[in-house]
């Protein structure tokens, strides 16, 4: 009976997790409405139309490749500008753990809190289990809480409000460099 249960455990973790390929090229995005680092709700709708978004999925604020990704699109937000675009990171992370990143690197573009990972499930970014981090951040100790943690998957929205590029094999640092690419090629 043992061997039987883990048997059918195993069969509908394969179940829970080979169903989750995500949104592909041409699908509508699926719309979303969530807090934004400064406690607003940001609503998806509200940004369609003029540029293609750049919706980015991280697993947690203030970890070393978030870091290096969220840094990467500040350093880059006028390239952004010349193809149209504008950038949203979105994450487990909850607003307080949001103000922290934001503040502590100077990010330029909204953060937005899928506490309980909602909207990943809409786009088909798996998640796994939260948890809280602890940084120190102007020399005080800062705990940071996330509902759940995303996988590192980036979309661009175009402005049509369909999925003009799926990254589900995303490289950190040097995501900018390939959102670029596509949206220079128009």
């Amino acid at each position: 009976m043992k061997k039987l249960m883990i048997s059918m455990g195993f069969v509908l973790l394969l179940m829970s997790t080979s169903g989750q390929n995500g949104l592909q090229v041409g699908n509508k995005a699926p719309l979303f409405s969530v807090k934004s680092d400064d406690g607003s709700v940001w609503n998806l709708a509200d940004h369609m139309g003029e540029k293609n978004i750049v919706l980015y999925f991280y697993p947690a604020a203030m970890t070393g490749g978030c870091t290096k990704q969220a840094c990467s699109y500040r350093d880059h937000q006028e390239d952004m500008g010349k193809v149209n675009a504008m950038v949203v990171g979105i994450s487990g992370d909850d607003v307080a753990a949001l103000q922290v990143f934001k503040k502590a690197h100077n990010l330029n573009f909204p953060l937005l809190s899928d506490f309980d990972g909602a909207v990943a499930q809409s786009y088909g970014v798996p998640t796994g289990a939260g948890g809280s981090l602890t940084r120190n951040v102007d020399n005080a100790d800062v705990i940071l809480n996330r509902g759940v943690t995303t996988q590192r998957w980036t979309f661009i929205i175009g402005t049509d409000g369909l999925i003009k590029y799926v990254n589900q094999k995303v490289d950190a640092e040097n995501d900018f460099k390939s959102v670029l690419e596509v949206l220079g090629q128009k």
